[in-house]
């Protein structure tokens, strides 16, 4: 593809993006309880601020994730087999795909997706510098779209295995949740000689009073990672938020056994995106993020809705974060 064909699908991509970013703002901020797609989160910096918080010592699920990856890598990579393409499903920094790549036999291909296209080139680049003879085909986008097209499976793939790690299924409702396994078992069933499936991280019911200092840390970066969205809004569609006049608001709904995240309206206000206005009420929050905890029964049995069958499962001493093997057979 030459660069004026570059020049034209990057120029169309990001019209398109920004189209749907604006009619899903107009849609969240008129609704009753006003909300924001958390997708929208993810620009070059609300990525960076996504990573600090990985790092922070009250956000558990990362560095839990990870040590079950160092741990239990090669009985995963067993079970995924050899010359396999890996697809992993927002993918951001691409730091957890190190430790099973590192473990995988023969791995023939890498397709990343993510909606930060800027984030996941510079991260794509930097793992292709590390492992040379890896096909890496980054896929700017948003894995839930129903209209996602992949690109054709390598030469000499025995299959396709999916990788979703981070408890990002959490971000869905149990509806939603669905929906995409059900999804992703279409995209990686498609066209496979061999056994595939998904490798997917999901986050445990525990005591609310982890998950409440987890996601209102002492040093802020939640709540900065929460408020970069009104910024975005600002930046990328002209909108008039005054961040100072929004708080971060997360706590736990033992019903729905989930984590809600807010930005409260500290007064009476109006803000302005293009030419609407859209007017708050001191107290009224929008609701930016759902983060749905499962226990290990309650997730088999969503993946047995959706066509997979669940063969094992590796979690800590704690149980508060588990990675799940989902096979199609």
């Amino acid at each position: 593809m030459n660069h004026l064909a570059l020049l034209r699908r990057d120029t169309a991509i990001s019209n398109t993006t920004t189209a749907a970013f604006a009619a899903d703002v107009q849609a969240g901020l008129s609704a009753r309880q006003k909300n924001l797609p958390a997708k929208y989160f993810y620009d070059r910096r609300g990525s960076e601020l996504f990573e600090q918080i990985c790092d922070l010592p009250e956000y558990y699920p990362t560095r839990t994730e990870i040590a079950l990856l160092r741990r239990h890598g090669r009985e995963m990579a067993r079970l995924i087999g050899p010359d396999a393409e890996i697809i992993e499903f927002g993918a951001g920094a691409l730091v957890k795909i190190r430790l099973l790549l590192d473990a995988l036999d023969r791995p023939r291909g890498f397709l990343p997706i993510d909606i930060s296209g800027a984030h996941l080139s510079d991260a794509a680049a930097a793992l292709m510098r590390d492992h040379p003879g890896l096909r890496v085909r980054p896929l700017a986008g948003d894995f839930t779209a129903p209209d996602l097209v992949l690109p054709a499976r390598l030469p000499g793939t025995r299959c396709r295995a999916g990788f979703f790690p981070g408890s990002t299924i959490g971000n869905f409702t149990p509806e939603e949740a669905l929906g995409f396994l059900r999804g992703a078992a279409r995209m990686l069933g498609d066209d496979n000689t061999g056994s595939s499936g998904l490798l997917i991280g999901v986050d445990l019911v525990k005591d609310p009073t982890l998950l409440h200092a987890a996601y209102n840390d002492a040093a802020g970066v939640t709540a900065a990672f929460n408020l970069n969205l009104l910024r975005r809004i600002n930046r990328e569609l002209g909108g008039d938020f005054v961040l100072e006049r929004f708080a971060h608001y997360a706590f736990y709904q033992p019903q729905h056994q989930r984590i809600e995240m807010h930005l409260v309206s500290l007064a009476a206000q109006s803000v302005r995106i293009g030419n609407r206005r859209y007017d708050f009420g001191a107290g009224e929050s929008i609701h930016t993020e759902n983060s749905y905890k499962y226990t290990l029964s309650g997730f088999h049995h969503l993946a047995e809705q959706a066509g997979f069958r669940p063969v094992a499962v590796w979690t800590d001493p704690d149980n508060l974060f588990s990675l799940h093997w989902l096979a199609l057979d």
